[in-house]
């Protein structure tokens, strides 16, 4: 393709015009398309709207397990075999030290996190506490992922500081039966409504490598932009063994990293987030999704932990971005120390003979052969 289709992209994107599917779909399957001019396309959009900054997420799991869904992706779900801890709703003391870690980690958005279908008024109650306890504390955002949730609920949250509420899309309308059968998309829909109605920003991601269609992930793309979604995780499926889905599916980096692209073109505006997956399935080109990317998860997970926190801060900044924090990324880096781990160069091994000069060793070999065999 030629360098103005790039170019086409990036500048309808910016303006607000809607890409076709058709465009789309040659995108994310095109045999044609050149990646770096594509991930170029998409960083013109998020320099744009969002600099070279990325925005860093904690995530706290404030219960773990005891989840009646069944959703099919999901450690926690009721139909899931895995070998998770389960433990009921942490102590405010936890909570709230958690948040103080996530912020002295230069995190910008401290994400907690319950398991289950809904919460009861007397725990959105005490959550509502918890938000206006760690606003107070900290200077932090905070977001909230309850399951399903009312306007009313929605509206206590907001009165205590709530930033911004997460439920997933995870997938399309048609495919969402596929992966959970407990409740409907439509559900999923009607929370994300409620939490707008609130006056809270909304976050809501997907989960690619399902066995989705190539047009489930631009349908979820499409919803998410009609939905004016504020932020899009986007996680890579992670085959955690016990869940009934067995294999992620045509997860190659260069697709992950089309898929990214293709949620910052329909969603130029967005904090679109590198969730789950990212180091598993990028793999060696796992930097080069900050470019589409303005976001990402430090320290893990719902389920899985990630890659060494000062791996990935060294990542942001070896690509040539920065961070949006009170705290500054060199500082974070060299906080528990120096630039380097003192034993740095014991790692560092200088070649021997024996890989300067394979083919002498071969022979010497040989030769030592010929002269026992004239002994």
């Amino acid at each position: 393709m030629r360098r103005s289709f790039y170019q086409q992209l990036a500048q309808d994107s910016i303006s607000g015009k809607e890409i076709p599917r058709g465009i789309i779909r040659r995108v994310l399957t095109g045999e044609r398309v050149n990646l770096l001019r594509l991930l170029d396309a998409a960083f013109e959009v998020r320099e744009k709207f969002t600099g070279r900054v990325v925005k860093i997420h904690i995530l706290n799991n404030l219960q773990n397990g005891h989840c009646p869904e069944d959703c099919h992706y999901c450690a926690q779900s009721k139909v899931s075999a895995a070998d998770i801890s389960r433990y009921p709703m942490k102590s405010d003391e936890e909570i709230i030290a958690e948040a103080k870690n996530a912020y002295r980690s230069g995190a910008f958005r401290y994400c907690m996190v319950f398991s289950g279908r809904c919460q009861s008024r007397k725990r959105i109650e005490h959550l509502a506490v918890l938000v206006r306890t760690i606003k107070k504390k900290y200077p932090i955002e905070v977001c909230v992922s309850p399951g399903r949730i009312s306007r009313e609920d929605a509206l206590i949250l907001k009165k205590a500081g709530l930033d911004r509420l997460n439920h997933n899309l995870n997938t399309s309308r048609r495919y969402y039966s596929r992966i959970c059968t407990t409740h409907t998309y439509a559900e999923r829909i009607q929370t994300l409504r409620a939490a707008q109605d609130a006056g809270l920003q909304i976050c809501s991601g997907v989960i690619v490598g399902m066995g989705e269609t190539t047009d489930d992930v631009i349908d979820a793309a499409r919803a998410l932009r009609k939905l004016h979604a504020d932020s899009i995780p986007v996680n890579f499926f992670l085959p955690i063994r016990g869940l009934p889905i067995k294999d992620a599916r045509g997860l190659t980096p260069e697709y992950c990293l089309r898929v990214l692209c293709v949620y910052r073109l329909l969603n130029p505006r967005a904090e679109i987030r590198i969730a789950a997956g990212r180091e598993f399935h990028l793999r060696s080109l796992e930097a080069l999704a900050l470019y589409p990317a303005n976001s990402l998860f430090l320290d893990g997970y719902l389920n899985v932990a990630g890659e060494d926190r000062m791996r990935t801060l060294r990542m942001i900044r070896d690509a040539g971005f920065t961070i949006q924090s009170e705290h500054k990324l060199d500082e974070l880096i060299n906080k528990n120390g120096t630039e380097l781990p003192e034993n740095a160069a014991n790692r560092i091994v200088v070649k021997n003979l024996n890989k300067l000069r394979p083919a002498e060793k071969s022979q010497n070999k040989h030769s030592k052969k010929n002269r026992n065999r004239i002994k």
